[in-house]
């Protein structure tokens, strides 16, 4: 359907909700404004007419829709649940399963001939991280990725499930890597008088409590399941960006800016959104028309994120941030 063809149909439609809104309108509520109660009844046609303009767009949008390209968002920190706090500083970004819902709905609306995922992450949990990737992979038609600022950890690994990733000169990409931590307490709770005493079944199921003194068994117990998170996280990039595994590796968990990403291959092209829209009305030889499929945000939300970001894709590293109960973070 020509972008011609698409405009007329739509304003025809909305054109003729109008007019029989009018029509009705008029009918029901009066005809000349005589009196105070008259002119209450053309007040009231004139809202009619309203409703009818709206309802008339609406429905237009539905017959002839404007749109051939679906864009879904992934920002802030990813999370099965948003990681939203209390305050509006506290950063967070939208739930996993929300942005798998939109990449789904897209893939269900023949409209949408090509998704674009829309990246500014620094990461998250790994599990939701994976989710996304899938549902973008699944989608039937070209998946897009493009970098505004970071599309580090979580986010790479998203982009990997797409057909292409974009970015700006100046984004940051990479993070390819994985962090354990634990906060050591142990001293400091000594002289306070406070003891740590153990009630576990199974030998490394307080390993990194952070009340006693990590031993050399429970560090190797460690350190070996963030190597096992490493390989596994290396291997799905690998797979996904054609790589071999030793490229990747060779990154060092190191983040880059986006020409030499584009270098060391972890970047398909460099440009701005038009450039990415331009490309696509190439490979889908029409003229490209996008739609973001997003939530309602509130003023709150909408002031979150920001400074949490670009701490977390410096210092933190990749997809996940899983807290066992033991009291060792892992971050991949």
């Amino acid at each position: 359907m020509s972008d011609w063809t698409t405009r007329l149909g739509q304003l025809g439609i909305v054109l003729f909700a109008a007019a029989v809104a009018t029509i009705l309108g008029w009918l029901l509520f009066f005809e000349i404004p005589d009196s105070l109660v008259e002119l209450l009844g053309v007040l009231l046609v004139l809202g009619t007419v309203v409703f009818g303009v709206r309802y008339g767009g609406r429905l237009a949008e539905y017959r002839f829709p404007s749109y051939n390209v679906a864009e879904v968002a992934v920002e802030g920190p990813i999370t099965r649940d948003g990681g939203r706090g209390p305050l509006p500083t506290s950063g967070g970004g939208d739930a996993a399963d929300d942005i798998v819902d939109r990449i789904e709905a897209a893939d269900d609306d023949s409209n949408a001939k090509a998704l674009l995922v829309k990246l500014n992450t620094p990461g998250g949990e790994v599990v939701p991280s994976d989710d996304i990737r899938l549902a973008a992979a699944a989608f039937d038609g070209p998946t897009i990725a493009y970098t505004t600022d970071v599309c580090a950890s979580g986010g790479y690994w998203i982009a990997s499930g797409c057909d292409e990733l974009w970015a700006r000169d100046a984004s940051i990409v990479g993070s390819i890597g994985v962090i354990g931590s634990r906060p050591n307490v142990s001293e400091l709770a000594a002289q306070l008088g406070i003891s740590y005493e153990r009630f576990a079944a199974g030998k490394y199921k307080d390993a990194g409590q952070p009340l006693k003194e990590i031993s050399d068994d429970e560090r190797a117990y460690l350190q070996g399941l963030i190597d096992d998170y490493y390989e596994n996280f290396v291997e799905r990039v690998a797979e996904g960006r054609e790589m071999d595994p030793a490229e990747i590796r060779a990154t060092e968990a190191r983040v880059f800016l986006g020409e030499e990403a584009l270098e060391l291959g972890l970047v398909d092209h460099l440009g701005t959104r038009e450039d990415v829209e331009a490309m696509l009305e190439d490979r889908l030889d029409q003229t490209v028309s996008v739609s973001t499929f997003e939530p309602q945000r509130g003023l709150a939300t909408r002031l979150r994120g920001g400074a949490q970001t670009v701490a977390f894709a410096f210092g933190a590293g990749i997809a996940s941030a899983v807290r066992p109960d033991d009291g060792f973070d892992f971050r991949f």
